[in-house]
């Protein structure tokens, strides 16, 4: 590959700039509504006349989240020979974001053997490389047979509020269909993804068409389901907002189903190739013991460049990822070889646009211009074909995003887009405040409630735990860990949670908290370790992954363990074995 010459370079830069300064809005995560503001948030899949009665009961722990979050604290638990708890869940099964994604073409972009958990104990084999949505929930419905789970559930419940009692060292949970729950520790595990946003635009309430968001898909209008084509769409004309994930795995489906296809594009994706393949039966059944471990652990490894001496994975995502270009460097030498590297990886995305689109202007406005660590990188095979298709059309909106809607369709520029049917693929609530996200707002110790005490952001030991609000664990990658794999995460965090919560009840302990002297410590660290990528990020567009562009203490207090996940893992495995507990409050059973 041609290496860039430095002024080559330095007009990047200035595109990059200049298309990150269209982008930016004043309000930040602001420019988000909720779908109940709008009617939209009708679950799709439960049955609307379900009742039970309500319980009364006291138990050890209450996972909040039926996703994979909740569904790995619950299966660590039972693992530890805690099997007295509840998990509550708003939806009408277990699966999290893969109950509520069931939209045309939906599939996860990891690899389904690092990406679907305990694959081993349950011995499965995923049908291909990337599982469809429909595998990964019909995957999550065998591990709540598997491990028991279905009897702890209650679904289709939410939580209307979670008290602290300070005599008895318990919470008191209510829920909306009238329960009424005694719990030592309470897990807030509702996931990553789980909250879908819309986009705000001027008017949105005036559509007369048809409208939903992706993860309340309406098959009743295009026809179809997961895993059949949409017989409905051929005579419709449908408008997407939204060129993230999502609508890159949707738009090929809609291409071939409507008359008319409209992708209104704030900002383009990045688009790898994805080479889905079927998984062989001969080499997943020749897997030593203890093969998903490794692969998981070098597949972060790699994306998060360090240099195993195998990568055993080898996609796209290793491809790109496995230098880590955001890091500080210590000579000019290195700054401008970092700026190469991801200058080639970027190019490389934009010229296989112009290697696919027959369209020259339609491929310049496919093209991204940021670098590879601000956006979650996509990969597919079919999308970029997409728009060679004569029904399909990109309207581009010069990175101001839709701003206003008339009666029959978005307007862009004064030039109005009539459609029969919009969907929203605007994605989720990621690093908006935790008390929005759960619905509810937790009050603590002294009556305070945890929107208070975290109006400022986020305060933690570890991205766990917080002061004035005992036995409260959080699961989340602020002030966390991340990985591209969401669910070796999930499994760090669940796994020292459960170990946290085995600790307490073996130990007498009735009840743990973070110190404000450690939550201060604990951020002050993540800000000292994380300079890197605070600076790259504010070169980049927005997005979730830098809160939008907005620069609020609330945002700052949003940082993440800079990098490996597996860092982040050694660090909570070196506090655990010093078995000191070092800067939590505790209570012991007198």
């Amino acid at each position: 590959m041609t290496r860039p010459d430095p002024s080559t370079r330095a007009e990047v830069k200035a595109r990059y700039e200049a298309e990150r300064a269209k982008r930016v809005r004043e309000e930040g995560l602001g420019q988000y509504h909720s779908l109940s503001e709008y009617h939209l948030d009708r679950d799709p899949w439960a049955d609307p006349d379900f009742t039970r009665e309500p319980i009364t009961e006291p138990v050890d722990v209450v996972v909040l989240g039926g996703g994979w979050a909740g569904m790995l604290a619950a299966i660590n638990l039972t693992k530890r020979g805690i099997d007295n708890f509840r998990i509550v869940e708003k939806a009408a099964d277990f699966g999290g974001t893969w109950y509520w994604n069931r939209y045309p073409g939906c599939m996860c972009d990891v690899d389904a053997t690092i990406y679907l958990p305990l694959l081993e104990e349950t011995d499965y084999m995923p049908t291909e490389k990337y599982a469809s949505a429909s595998e990964i929930f019909g995957y999550c419905q065998l591990l709540g047979r598997h491990f028991g789970l279905y009897e702890h559930a209650l679904f289709q419940t939410e939580v209307e509020s979670l008290t602290w009692d300070d005599d008895a060292h318990r919470w008191d949970l209510v829920t909306q269909r009238g329960d009424h729950i005694r719990t030592q520790f309470f897990i807030s595990a509702g996931g990553l993804m789980h909250k879908a946003k819309l986009p705000g635009i001027d008017g949105i309430e005036r559509f007369a068409g048809t409208a939903f968001h992706t993860t309340r898909w309406d098959y009743e209008f295009t026809g179809g389901s997961p895993t059949e084509p949409m017989d409905r769409l051929a005579d419709k004309v449908v408008g997407i907002i939204g060129t993230g994930a999502t609508s890159v795995q949707l738009v090929p489906q809609l291409a071939r189903a409507a008359k008319e296809v409209y992708v209104f594009q704030r900002t383009p994706s990045a688009i790898g190739v994805r080479g889905q393949q079927p998984i062989d039966d001969s080499w997943f059944r020749s897997l030593p013991p203890g093969w998903q471990q490794e692969r998981t652990r070098n597949f972060t490894e790699v994306v998060t460049g360090n240099q195993p001496d195998r990568d055993l994975v080898d996609d796209g995502w290793t491809e790109a990822m496995r230098t880590d270009t955001q890091r500080i460097p210590p000579t000019e030498e290195e700054r401008t070889e970092l700026e190469t590297i991801d200058f080639e990886v970027m190019e490389a995305m934009r010229r296989r646009v112009d290697e696919i689109v027959q369209d020259p202007e339609t491929a310049d406005k496919l093209k991204p211009w940021y670098g590879k660590h601000c956006k979650r990188l996509c990969f597919h095979d079919e999308y970029l074909p997409a728009f060679n298709r004569p029904n399909v059309h990109i309207v581009d909106t010069d990175g101001r995003g839709v701003r206003e809607m008339a009666a029959a369709g978005p307007v862009i520029d004064g030039t109005e887009y009539p459609l029969d049917l919009l969907i929203f693929a605007s994605g989720f609530e990621i690093t908006t405040g935790l008390v929005g996200r759960l619905g509810f707002d937790p009050v603590g110790r002294g009556g305070q409630r945890l929107s208070e005490r975290w109006h400022d952001g986020t305060h933690s030991l570890h991205g766990v735990l917080t002061a004035e609000f005992p036995n409260f664990f959080v699961v989340s990658f602020i002030q966390a860990g991340f990985g591209l794999n969401f669910v070796h995460f999930l499994s760090e965090s669940t796994a020292h949670i459960t170990g946290l919560i085995d600790h307490c009840l073996s130990d007498g302990i009735e009840s743990i908290e973070a110190t404000v002297e450690a939550e201060d410590a604990w951020l002050q660290t993540l800000w000292d370790r994380s300079g890197a990528i605070a600076g790259y990020n504010k070169t980049c567009t927005p997005s979730y992954g830098n809160s939008e562009g907005a620069r609020t203490m609330l945002t700052a207090r949003g940082a993440v363990f800079p990098g490996s996940l597996m860092d982040y893992a050694a660090h909570l495995e070196q506090w655990r074995a010093t078995g000191t507990l070092e800067g939590t409050r505790v209570v012991r059973r007198e």
